[in-house]
């Protein structure tokens, strides 16, 4: 049986402890705070697909994640026995200016030609949902591809399914790479990016903070709301997440003001949140790489070693796939990484 060591329990390093778990092989997480400590322990969790216009690589194997997840999420909810709060339910644009409906007519057109039938966009007046944003036009874009995923359940039920299956994560604890032995896979977020820069004397990214909240407020299986730049997400659990922003420039990486804005124009735009409470709010360094691809593959000049990291904004959403390639490649040295997605 092969033993991996994985480094970072966040959403890279554990679908992928899950997918290595699943095929047979011993696990060791080491986290150096705790599970979900960094990016991935937001509210948000959008499973939204790229615009299918000028198709590429890239949102192919982002569109294969997320057909791949329901059989994913179900079969980890199933060993786990703690729900994910997956939902395929979908997302609700408002259209801003009747002059854009030539475009976007364009858009449902590629999209019925690469997303299944079931899943399509279509324009309509009179959207079945309980949180509806306003629209100028009286008209919103709803797709039937688009997901949630409530994050932090999603990780737990990730920990207690690869403990279930013999997996272990130790949280509170760091590993120098030459204490390691056998294959390791560091999955350690933008503090991550930095280190790989630094040993490879190139810039491959850096933290972007981003910052989000959690409200109480019921919306059921109503679609998602991308919206002036937010996306707001009913959970199953009777909360609502707002999130987020993309800061380059920050002197900290807790939350502040600027939280304080996209919550108010959260309210704005969907006006059942006005008297929503906040349960909670966040703050974190997202990982950005400067492909803006994730960076996947073997460590250069670190024998046995991997790396699987740049996930922002869509790293919830590339996991599923994410963890099939890394498995493939660790378990079987089988390459079928992107070339967009390389590390060299």
């Amino acid at each position: 049986m092969t033993s991996i060591t994985i480094i970072g329990a966040g959403i890279f390093g554990l679908t992928c402890a899950w997918e290595l778990t699943r095929r047979g092989a011993r696990v060791h997480v080491i986290e150096a705070a705790r599970i979900g400590a960094g990016s991935s322990g937001g509210h948000v969790g959008a499973l939204a697909p790229h615009a299918p216009e000028n198709w590429n690589p890239k949102k192919a194997f982002q569109l294969e994640s997320l057909l791949a997840a329901p059989a994913f999420w179900a079969q980890v909810q199933q060993v786990s026995g703690l729900p994910a709060g997956y939902a395929r339910s979908g997302r609700l644009q408002p259209i801003l200016d009747r002059a854009s409906l030539p475009q976007l007519r364009d858009r449902i057109a590629q999209a019925d030609l690469r997303w299944p039938q079931d899943m399509a966009m279509q324009i309509t007046d009179a959207p079945p949902d309980a949180l509806i944003p306003d629209s100028p036009t009286g008209l919103w874009l709803r797709d039937g591809l688009t997901a949630r995923l409530n994050p932090r359940a999603a990780l737990a039920a990730l920990a207690a399914a690869i403990r279930a299956k013999g997996g272990r994560i130790d949280e509170g604890q760091t590993v120098a790479p030459d204490d390691i032995r056998g294959p390791a896979l560091w999955t350690t977020g933008s503090a991550g990016l930095e280190l790989l820069g630094r040993d490879l004397n190139r810039n491959t990214g850096k933290g972007i903070k981003g910052q989000s909240a959690l409200l109480a407020h019921d919306a059921g299986n109503s679609a998602q709301v991308f919206a002036d730049g937010l996306h707001i997400v009913p959970h199953a659990d009777g909360t609502t997440a707002i999130g987020s922003t993309s800061e380059n420039d920050y002197d900290h990486d807790e939350p502040d003001a600027q939280l304080d804005q996209i919550l108010a124009r959260a309210r704005a735009i969907c006006p059942a949140l006005q008297d929503a409470a906040i349960i909670d709010r966040w703050a974190g360094l997202r990982p950005r790489a400067k492909s803006r691809a994730p960076l996947l593959g073997a460590w250069p000049g670190r024998p046995g070693h991997f790396v699987a990291n740049g996930g922002f904004k869509i790293g919830f959403g590339m996991a599923p796939k994410i963890a099939t390639v890394m498995a493939d490649l660790i378990l079987q040295e089988r390459d079928t990484i992107p070339d967009g997605f390389r590390l060299t």
